[in-house]
Parts: C-alpha cells; sequence; structure tokens
C-alpha cells in the first residue's frame, strides 16, 4: 500500500478534472498504463519435465504460466482427500470442477499416512492413488503438497509424534532426513505413473511450508535438500513451489513462491474487531500479504520480494473462509471471500488458490491429529471439525460463497489467455493507508492497448463510500480511453472486472461497464456472457463490429465505435453485431444470473446452465442439488430438448420431485449445565485456550432422535442444530462424531454420513460459555448474558432434506 500526502493528492485530483476539461463536480480516476510490460525471462526458474506423452506442455517464465504455449490463469482449490470418506471423492471433485477449479492442491498429511512408524495407509480414505486418478477422470490437475511439515491445523504440523520425539525436525538433521525420503518415496511410488511427464494429472509439488528457519542446517539449504530428495524419489514435474509469506527463505530459482491472504486472523490473540486487512488492498510493491500465520519467527528478511523480478505472481492460500480457532470465531460473508479475487487479481496474481477450497474432517487415530495449544501448537481447533467456511463445506454442501466466486473463476478461463500477459498499474491516486475508507480502491491490468479494469469497494466487517459521478481514463500507449460516456455512482461494496479494448475476434469491446464472465459457442455463434453490476447501467461500446442490434437498447454510432446503452439486462439482453464476417454476440446477465451460471462441456459441445439450484456434472449429463425445495428449475444454452420454455436465449425447464413431509425431531434433555471454569489463558498466543479435557464434563447435554427413514428418497437430510455456548459436542453413544465452536449461526450436519448412527439416539453436548469469556465472537451474533453468567442452551433442532435432480444430456 503506497502512502499519499492528503494535499498532493487533492493537486492531482484537481489537475485530472482541469485537463480532461470536465466539471468539477465530476469525479475522474485516471491511470497511466503506457509504460512497457519486464521482457519474458525463461530459464531462471529450474523446474521439471513439462511435455506429456501427448504433447501438451506446461511452462513458466517471469510472469505467467503457460499451458500448451499459450498463457494459461488457472484456479487452484485446496481439498484434503484424507479428511473426506473416499466414497465421496468422486462427487466432491465433480462439484470443484463445476465451480471452476482447473487445479486440486492437497497437502499429503504424514501422520495421517504414517502414524506408527514404519506402518504406512495408504488405503480407503487415504488412498492418495485413487484420488489421483479421480482428478484426472474429471479433468483437474494435482499439486501435491509433500511437506514433510504441512500445518494444515493438525497435530505436529502433521510430522508424526514418533519423529518428534525422537529428532530434530525442519532441518538438515540425517536421522530426520532418512524419515523424510522413506516417506517421500511412498509418496512417489503411489503417484507412480501419474506424473504430467507420464500423461497423468500431478503437475506440481509444494516442498515444506510456511518456511522461514534460518539455524544450523536450515535456511535456503533445507529447501534445496528437499527439492533434491524430492527429485531423487522421481518427481519430476512441471512446478515446485513454496510458501512466500512471513518472510520465507529458499534457493532462487530452484523454486517458485506462492501466496495468500485471508479476510480474517483467527489465528491472532485479539478477542476484538480486526483493522481493516491488507487483502482488501491492491498492492503494487510487494507480494507478500500481512500475518498469515506461520508458525515461526523469523530472524531475517524473506526472499519472496526479492525475487520479483524472475517469479510471477502465484495464489495458493487465498482463504476460502477461515479455520475455527477456539480464541476467534469469524464468520465470514460470502463478499468477504469474492471480494478479495479482483483485488488479488488487479494487483498482478496470475493463479488464484484457495485454502481452503473444500472443508473436511480429522481422522482421529491412536490419539486426536487436530492442532491444540496442550502440544504447543499456537492454535486450538476443534477435534474433529475442519469447515473453514469453505465454498464447500465438510459435509460436501455448496454455500453461497461458491456462487459469489465462480464468475471470477469462468472469467480467468475464458479470458486468462489475453489477462495473464497483462501487468498491474497503480491509478494516480491511492488510499493513504488500510483504513482509508473513502479513496476509491482500483488498479489496471494492460498489455499494449488492451487491459482489464479492477474495482473494490468491500471490505469486510467495514463500510466504504460509493463512488459518485465517477468515470475512468486509462492511459494507453495508443492514447487515453474514457468512460462511461455518462458519470455513474458505484455502490459501496461493489467488486468488478470490467474490459477495455477486448478482443473480440475481428472486433474490440472498447470498454463495457459489466464484467465479462465466461464465453460459449453454440450452433456456432459465438456468445460472450457479461455480468452487470448492480446500481450501474451497463454501456457498451464496440470498435471494428457492423449491423450492431440489441433489441430494446439504443444503439448509436460516434466516430468508428457503436455506442450500445439502456440495455436492460437478463437471459434476453443479447447485443449482436458481425465481426470479421462471422455473426456474434454479448448477453449482458444479471448479478443473480452469473452467479448461478454453471459452464458444463460434454461431447465436444459448450452447455451454459442457470439454475438456482447447485449443480456439477455426471457421466450422463449434470445433477442438481436443492435444500428444502422440491421444485427445481433451470435453463440452458442451447436447448436440451422438448419440454422446455424459451427464455431469452435459453430454454427454461421446471421439474419437481417427491417432496418429504416435516421430520419432527426428538429432544429430551439428559443434564443441565454446571458452572464452567474459568477461561485458562496461555500457549503461545498467550490467550485463550479451550477448556481442559475434564472440564467438558460440566456440559449441558440434549438426547436427539431423528426419524428412521431420515435420510429416504433424498440426497441428504441436514441436522440443524440452533444453540449458544461454547463448544458443542455430538455422541453417537460415546464416540464423538463431530464438534463444533459456537460461532452464532446453526450448526449442520449432514446425516448421511452417519447413516448407522441414527438408528439409536445420538447425544449433543454443550460447554457453558462465560460472560467474561476473552474470545472473539462477533457482536451480532454474541449470545445475551444469563443470570448465572454462562450460557448453554439448545433453541431448536430441525431436519432439512436435500433433494436432488439428474438430468440426462443427449
Amino acid at each position: 500500500m503506497r502512502v499519499h500526502n492528503g494535499h498532493l493528492i487533492g493537486m492531482a485530483l484537481a489537475a485530472t478534472f482541469l485537463s480532461s476539461g470536465v466539471s468539477l463536480a465530476e469525479t475522474v480516476l485516471s491511470v497511466d498504463a503506457t509504460a512497457p510490460a519486464p521482457a519474458l525471462e525463461t530459464g531462471y526458474l529450474r523446474m521439471g519435465q513439462g511435455v506429456s506423452p501427448a504433447g501438451g506442455t506446461i511452462g513458466i517464465n517471469n510472469r505467467y504460466l503457460t499451458l500448451n504455449g499459450k498463457p494459461w490463469m488457472p484456479t487452484m482449490g485446496e481439498f484434503h482427500y484424507t479428511r473426506f470418506p473416499a466414497d465421496g471423492w468422486e462427487e466432491q471433485l465433480a462439484k470443484m470442477k463445476a465451480a471452476g477449479i482447473d487445479i486440486v492442491a492437497t497437502y499429503i498429511i504424514w501422520n495421517h499416512h504414517e502414524e506408527v512408524e514404519g506402518a504406512f495407509t495408504w488405503t480407503g480414505d487415504r488412498d492418495l492413488r485413487r484420488f489421483a486418478q479421480l482428478c484426472a477422470k474429471h479433468g483437474l490437475k494435482l499439486v501435491v503438497r509433500i511437506g514433510p511439515w504441512s500445518h494444515a491445523e493438525v497435530r505436529y504440523g502433521g510430522i508424526p509424534d514418533w519423529v518428534v520425539d525422537a529428532m530434530p525436525t525442519r532441518g538438515n538433521d540425517p536421522q530426520y532426513l532418512s524419515y523424510v525420503d522413506r516417506f517421500y518415496r511412498q509418496i512417489a511410488a503411489q503417484v507412480s505413473g501419474l506424473l504430467w511427464k507420464d500423461g497423468g494429472p500431478v503437475v506440481g509439488v509444494q516442498l515444506e511450508n510456511e518456511y522461514n528457519l534460518t539455524g544450523p542446517g536450515q535456511g535456503r539449504d533445507h529447501i534445496a535438500t528437499l527439492k533434491r530428495m524430492a527429485l531423487a524419489a522421481g518427481f519430476d514435474v512441471p512446478l515446485y513451489t513454496v510458501t512466500g509469506w512471513d518472510q520465507t527463505v529458499y534457493p532462487s530459482g530452484e523454486v517458485v513462491p506462492v501466496f495468500g491472504g485471508y479476510p480474517d486472523e483467527p489465528w491472532k490473540a485479539s478477542p476484538e474487531i480486526l483493522p481493516p486487512k491488507e487483502t482488501y488492498a491492491f498492492r503494487f510493491d510487494s507480494r507478500v500479504s500481512g500475518n498469515l500465520g506461520a508458525q515461526t519467527v523469523a530472524t531475517r528478511r524473506g526472499d519472496a520480494d526479492p525475487d520479483i523480478p524472475h517469479t510471477p505472481f502465484l495464489g495458493a492460500e487465498y482463504g476460502g473462509g477461515v479455520p475455527a480457532m477456539y480464541r476467534r470465531r469469524a464468520v465470514i460473508d460470502p463478499a468477504d471471500i469474492s471480494a478479495m479475487l479482483p483485488v488479488q487479481i488487479g494487483s498482478g496474481v496470475n493463479l488464484f488458490g484457495y485454502y481452503m477450497f473444500h472443508g473436511g474432517r480429522n481422522p482421529v487415530g491412536r490419539t486426536t491429529l487436530e492442532e491444540n495449544t496442550g502440544i504447543h501448537g499456537h492454535n486450538d481447533t476443534p477435534i474433529i471439525g475442519y469447515d473453514f467456511q469453505a465454498p464447500i463445506g465438510q459435509y460436501g454442501d455448496m454455500r453461497p460463497v461458491l456462487r459469489k466466486v465462480r464468475p471470477f473463476h469462468l472469467f480467468t478461463s475464458a479470458y486468462g489467455d489475453q489477462l495473464a500477459p497483462m501487468v498491474p498499474h497503480a491509478p494516480s491516486i491511492l488510499p493513504k493507508a488500510l483504513d482509508d475508507l473513502s479513496t476509491p480502491r482500483w488498479s489496471v491490468r494492460s498489455a499494449g492497448d488492451a487491459a482489464f479494469l479492477f474495482f473494490s469497494s468491500h471490505i469486510r466487517q467495514y463500510r466504504m463510500q460509493p463512488v459518485t459521478d465517477v468515470r475512468f481514463t486509462i492511459n494507453l500507449p495508443g492514447g487515453p480511453v474514457s468512460f462511461p460516456s455518462v458519470p455513474v455512482t458505484i455502490p459501496a461494496g461493489s467488486h468488478f472486472i470490467w474490459p477495455v479494448n477486448m478482443d473480440l475476434g475481428g472486433a474490440r469491446l472498447a470498454y463495457a461497464t459489466a464484467q465479462p464472465v465466461t464465453r460459449v459457442t453454440v450452433d456456432g455463434i459465438e456468445t460472450h456472457i457479461l455480468q452487470a453490476e448492480p446500481g450501474v447501467p451497463v454501456e457498451l461500446a464496440l470498435t471494428g463490429a457492423t449491423d450492431v442490434k440489441a433489441p430494446g437498447a439504443t444503439v448509436a454510432n460516434r466516430t468508428g465505435t457503436t455506442l450500445v446503452t439502456g440495455l436492460r439486462p437478463g437471459l434476453g439482453a443479447a447485443v449482436t453485431f458481425t465481426a470479421a464476417g462471422t455473426r456474434k454476440r454479448l448477453l449482458i446477465v444479471t448479478e443473480v444470473q452469473a452467479e448461478s451460471l454453471v459452464l458444463l462441456r460434454r461431447n465436444g459441445q459448450d452447455i451454459a446452465v442457470v439454475s438456482d439450484a447447485d449443480l456439477f456434472a455426471t457421466d450422463t449429463g449434470f445433477d442438481l442439488r436443492s435444500r428444502g425445495n422440491p421444485r427445481f428449475r433451470y435453463s440452458t444454452l442451447p436447448s436440451l430438448g422438448r419440454g422446455g420454455k424459451t427464455d431469452g436465449l435459453f430454454t427454461t425447464y421446471e421439474k419437481a420431485v417427491t417432496s418429504k413431509p416435516d421430520m419432527p425431531v426428538t429432544v429430551e434433555p439428559v443434564r443441565a449445565a454446571q458452572p464452567a471454569p474459568a477461561i485458562r489463558i496461555g500457549g503461545p498466543a498467550k490467550a485463550a485456550m479451550q477448556p481442559a479435557p475434564e472440564a467438558y464434563g460440566k456440559s449441558a447435554a440434549w438426547s436427539i432422535s431423528v426419524p428412521a427413514d431420515a435420510l429416504a428418497g433424498v440426497a441428504d437430510a441436514w441436522l440443524e442444530l440452533d444453540y449458544q455456548g461454547d463448544v458443542g459436542r455430538l455422541f453417537s453413544g460415546v464416540r464423538m462424531i463431530d464438534d463444533h465452536y459456537f460461532n452464532g449461526p446453526a450448526w449442520r450436519i449432514g446425516l448421511k454420513r452417519f447413516a448407522a448412527e441414527i438408528a439409536q439416539p445420538l447425544t449433543l453436548t454443550i460447554m457453558p460459555l462465560r460472560a467474561d469469556a476473552p474470545i472473539y465472537i462477533q457482536q451480532e451474533w454474541k449470545p445475551a448474558q444469563a443470570a448465572d453468567g454462562q450460557v448453554a442452551v439448545l433453541k431448536s433442532a430441525r431436519i432439512v432434506p436435500e433433494y436432488a435432480l439428474s438430468v440426462a444430456v443427449p
């Protein structure tokens, strides 16, 4: 974040007004994008084999990745296979594919595979080979994060107890390296024949994690040693990465740093709201966000920033949510996640990687495997639950946040070859500091005269000012582009990407006040789908296009540019034109329609589907899922045949499945809560620590019975527990099957996973939350203080069915 003197800002703004000849009542935001991009550098980064047997190539230069020789801008999502039942992997991967994920990243968590020395488990929920094969089946590439230290909110960062107890770790100790070598070779055997060079999905390896240790046998040499060991084990892959934050150290040229950022910092000790996060600030000088929760303290400057001239800006850990941690319990709004995308991509990110994209749950072994302060972990996390508030939850539920981020994934997939070579440019006026909530936040990325404008006025838990009567001026090598033709007001909370001189194949979209989402070719007509920004009139300017038609809109020709205004977004809001002798279309949809859009490909044909239900591809077509609503409505382009009604360019279908009657939940008190002990303060963070195990005997308890047929005829049944307290735990007999730190919203449990357990009553326990607990719970979710100074109540319990509809596609 650059800081500018307020007086200079005022002078710059006045100068902008005067030079443009506009009224002082109009705000003109300008950027100089005339500087050329840095020269491409190849060969500096020593990566592995990037050619597949079929001739497909993955490459890297100092600015972006390439796929088959073209600039490539993939989206990556983390999904831990050992934290989800193996019989559900394929469906979950299909959901990730439908969400626009190109690459799956997964930790290979050492103590999930070798909890007992020498006894490796690679079967069942730990079958890495099958997981990789399923990624390949669904056209998903795979990055394996082989550690050996993962963090991942796992016990000892994933390093087995028997290693931690017997030897130094995270350095070049010979004994430690001998066991790391054995672990690496075990992993390599599981993915043998599945690397990119073999025609498989594995395209990358991450070494270690959050590594900034510089003691004897550590530092750059340790990362170099791990890479040599990975190569010796057989990991010959196109990409070798390390995490780049918190003063990371690594041997330049041997690995590529990857970056991240989160909407909140649950690892912080503070029980209060945090200041505005750096994640929502465009960055032009450094790629390293603020505190990302490294477990170690650096003693020297990191290597990531000095390496900027030689490495592309790649992401790996932009939060798809945040983990549950005992002392901080943030509730993340979908826009808290989606607003990060235009900011980070507008700052130059050319691979947006999520941690987590899919939530999960910790396996239980000889001991519990979660991170906790009792073993000197920095954080206390639930024993089982690792939901992360991710776009896809720990039970496979597709969340509202998925809809908010998917249009950006579709955008980078469709137009990433144009965007990836573009470099970021800072506007003439920048916010004075992270807490400046009035100065507009935006950037431009450009290559030659083509550009994209990135804007965001969303900051988690803070309200920015709307930008009134604004126009943008982008100075490009070929001259300035100013738009829109009439000033507009951009509402607070807006975040979007607008095109400038975007190539449409024989014509250009000179500018648009709508975000490109994707393109489909139907019946030989290429259709670009754009999303209108709520509250901002749609204006499109085309050059090189002839015979422009836009029913219901105003079409005007101005010195070689065709201006389209007054278009009302919808499934029929099409602008047709001819470019290079070919008929093409622009379709402007609403924000809700864009967020409901999934792009499928079947038998070589594009299929765009818009639905308020969740959906993903299957071997025969696609499946729709809806919680609580047995009626399905979906619109497709092209038509799928009879039974639908024309709806603009789309055909809309409506179908219903058999609904289930209300399923009552029987709740019976078992015991009342006893006075909870005072919250302990301590651990590495010197903050609130989770209750000691024996303290849970103070919990209130209820017996919960669900109908025997709760799962009959539905895809799943969701037990929703609306409670208030400190920690909720759900038991089948005396076996805990899930746990949850109270943060406000109802706790939702997918019962399909517990089909055998629900034949008998479950037991819910709620540890009381003390009024004096130094725990961060958002103000809107804080319970009212009870007379006895603590709260442990179950307000309601209900079951919500999840309905399914399968649609066959010829």
